[in-house]
């Protein structure tokens, strides 16, 4: 019952703190990435909803950039990093421009590490830092970290503008021939021109003039309604989105079919018996008298070997001096004056183990004979001769 107890209070206790964490709901963090779907300070939201309103034809492309709408006009790429513009899709935006479209490249800040193809067909490289400037802004605090860049060539979409406002960051630099420098500060360039067969390609840096937190700052706003006025203009959604992961190799499935195979034979071979069962088989260990007639019929066999002569004497010996107190250097006959019983008996083994250990040739007979003479001994040395007399009566 305690432990019931206890477990039903720990129970009530997971239960509490499992609500509580469902019920407190975390804010996401605010999106970075400048697609037509993001409210946030940094989406292009406002833009595009801007422009919908106004009755402008605009729209967001959702697939490769292989196959564009017929009819697009203006194609708006703003700073995409989620999956890299290919090499394939270059040559179709190389098309398109030659065709009179107009690019519109907001150039992620990192070079070298989105659209690398991108980046060597525009010859791409990061310039120097813009200075602040606060030209056109009632406050310096209107648009903190951000800068005002002058318009050196009123040409295209510039044309009647005075500045735009971006972020104070680096600049680019485009490194075409007949490409023209549109707009920047100091020696950094914000907005490149460059013409390419019957269109045009823009190289903007940065993502500013599409974000929602400066969208109605100076002429930014004015520069959209300019490029909208061309004709339908396309927002590529696609390059935004995450690429899908590879698919698993088949090396990996085949890896999962051999687990699970293996898995089922285990568990085919633990829970089904192949088989009746069987009686449990009775082991039947061997008696010390069969490895006694072995260890015989083996000596028999592999004949009698010398060494083993004075090895029953040195046995002897020793056994005379555990347990009757007769040390080993002591002689033959001082050995056996010293026993109390069998002392004849010894000088009568030792004389035989002396004559047959000086014959040219020990049959097993004679080994048979001294042995079972130094066996007797044995018995009477430990006392077990007459308790087998005993037993005998």
């Amino acid at each position: 019952m305690k432990n019931l107890r206890i477990a039903s209070i720990f129970g009530v206790l997971i239960a509490l703190a499992l609500a509580v964490g469902l019920s407190t709901r975390a804010d996401s963090p605010e999106s970075v990435v400048p697609t037509v779907e993001n409210t946030g300070a940094q989406g292009a939201r406002a833009l595009y909803l801007y422009l919908r309103e106004g009755g402008r034809p605009v729209d967001a492309h959702t697939a490769s950039l292989e196959s564009l709408p017929s009819g697009t006009r203006t194609l708006v790429l703003s700073s995409p990093q989620g999956r890299p513009v290919s090499k394939e899709e270059v040559s179709a935006l190389e098309q398109f421009v030659r065709a009179g479209g107009t690019l519109v490249y907001l150039s992620p800040r990192e070079l070298g590490k989105h659209q690398a193809a991108l980046e060597e067909w525009l010859r791409l490289d990061s310039g120097p830092l813009m200075p602040a400037s606060s030209r056109g802004l009632d406050s310096t605090l209107a648009d903190a970290g951000g800068t005002t860049v002058d318009i050196w060539l009123a040409a295209g979409p510039l044309r009647g503008l005075s500045g735009l406002r971006v972020s104070q960051d680096r600049g680019l630099r485009l490194h075409h021939d007949d490409a023209l420098p549109l707009a920047g500060l100091g020696g950094a360039v914000a907005v490149w021109r460059w013409p390419l067969g019957a269109g045009e390609v823009y190289v903007l840096a940065g993502a500013d003039l599409v974000e929602n937190r400066r969208l109605e700052l100076l002429d930014n706003l004015r520069f959209w309604d300019a490029l909208a006025a061309r004709g339908p203009l396309l927002f590529d959604e696609y390059h935004h989105q995450l690429a899908p992961p590879p698919p698993l190799s088949r090396g990996i499935w085949v890896f999962v079919g051999q687990v699970l195979l293996v898995g089922l034979l285990y568990a085919v071979s633990r829970g089904t018996r192949f088989g009746a069962a069987r009686p449990l088989r009775q082991e039947r260990h061997r008696s010390a008298l069969e490895y006694v007639r072995s260890m015989g019929w083996l000596m028999r066999r592999a004949k009698v070997e010398r060494e083993l002569l004075p090895e029953l004497d040195r046995t002897l010996r020793q056994l005379m001096q555990e347990r009757l107190g007769i040390p080993l250097a002591l002689s033959d006959a001082d050995a056996a004056r010293l026993m109390e019983r069998g002392g004849k008996d010894y000088l009568e083994a030792k004389a035989d183990l002396t004559r047959t250990l000086a014959q040219a040739d020990i049959r097993a007979s004679d080994y048979t004979r001294v042995a079972r003479h130094y066996a007797h001994l044995e018995r009477v040395v430990t006392g077990r001769e007459s308790e087998a007399r005993k037993d005998a009566a």
